[in-house]
């Protein structure tokens, strides 16, 4: 039952938004009660928390599949980009965020649900990297968690603009071909006259 309400209530949140669905539509949708809703979830957010995180899994675990088979390293990235933005489990993956900053008791199902798509980043791309033999001198954990908090940024502003998808995943592509370089600081001339 549990998986049910989150599968119905998913597909609602994604047509209509959080605040566009009621506990009695997720029940009927669903083929339960409202009562059942508030016996697994507690509440309608943290019902919603719960199915963004889930979906937003699917999303990665989608764009990991939809990169596989790539022929270069940009292929790859623009692979992973393009069915990554413009998700719609994306989408409520941000709002979930939103509402979280607001409901602290929401907020360890999002921490966790950042380590997971960390982790699972950290060893999809180190696994590719191997399988393809190729090479970079950056850790993977950082490049998984560079593309996730670039995912997020550019959905945000996709989301609160008038951008596109397509505008959007050309302007995250440029993001991660145009990853910084850390370089040490330049050391001081000093003067022969100690």
């Amino acid at each position: 039952m549990r998986s049910r309400l989150l599968d119905a209530a998913v597909e609602l949140f994604k047509a209509k938004g959080l605040a566009a669905v009621s506990v009695a539509e997720i029940a009927t949708a669903a083929g339960a009660y409202p009562s059942q809703v508030t016996y697994y979830f507690r509440t309608k957010e943290a019902l919603f928390v719960e199915a963004a995180c889930r979906e937003v899994l699917y999303v990665a675990r989608q764009a990991e599949a939809a990169a596989a088979g790539a022929p270069t390293g940009a292929d790859y990235n623009r692979r992973l980009v393009e069915t990554v933005i413009g998700s719609p489990g994306l989408a409520l993956f941000v709002e979930a965020l939103s509402l979280t900053r607001r409901r602290q008791d929401l907020s360890p199902l999002v921490e966790r649900t950042f380590e997971r798509l960390h982790a699972e980043g950290d060893r999809a791309y180190a696994d590719t990297r191997k399988r393809r033999g190729w090479s970079s001198a950056e850790d993977p954990a950082t490049v998984a968690r560079r593309f996730w908090t670039l995912a997020l940024g550019v959905a945000l502003r996709e989301g609160a603009t008038e951008a596109t998808v397509a505008q959007a995943v050309d302007e995250m592509t440029a993001l991660l071909r145009a990853a910084p370089v850390m370089r040490e600081p330049a050391k001081p001339e000093t003067s022969g006259d100690a």
